[in-house]
């Protein structure tokens, strides 16, 4: 008997939580694995889809925002993305030393052959699971984010 008092609710949670972390951890191997022939890791390839999916150019500050990161990370993911070529700063209107981060011509490149890849990886993944327990699974875990503070909540899980 476990000396910890979950609710069965928390029981269930916990366990999903735990499946969770195990399966980051393999989605972000398989990523990097999928993106490695492009010269990408998943962190890359993360960094590079959250500038090209922002609706204008934001700061580091707001990519790490948006990717649920810590800014110092993001920070240097962004460097080292500088130094290949694959984004750019630009000035920022708003914010003399928070600079836009832009994706170069070779980084929108770089994104578009990730994202080839990822198409019939994802879909050869996602074959023989239900899309209705695939959107539940999404609105749940949209909610938790919510909870926890993130700025997504139920609403945006469509």
């Amino acid at each position: 008997m476990s000396k910890y008092k979950h609710t069965p609710s928390g029981r269930a949670l916990t366990d999903l939580v735990l499946e969770l972390f195990r399966l980051n951890n393999r989605l972000l191997a398989a990523g990097d694995r999928l993106v490695a022939g492009i010269g990408l890791t998943s962190a890359r390839w993360k960094v590079l889809g959250t500038i090209s999916t922002a609706e204008r150019p934001q700061p580091v500050a707001w990519l790490a925002r948006d990717m649920g990161g810590n800014r110092q990370n993001v920070q240097r993911i962004v460097n080292d993305l500088v130094k290949e070529g694959l984004v750019e700063y630009r000035p920022n209107p708003h914010h003399r030393r928070a600079q836009l981060v832009v994706l170069s011509e070779a980084g929108r490149r770089a994104f578009d052959d990730a994202m080839r890849l990822q198409a019939p990886w994802i879909n050869e993944l996602s074959d023989g699971l239900a899309v209705t327990e695939i959107e539940t699974t999404h609105r749940v875990v949209a909610a938790l984010c919510g909870k926890l503070g993130g700025d997504r909540g139920v609403e945006q899980a469509e």
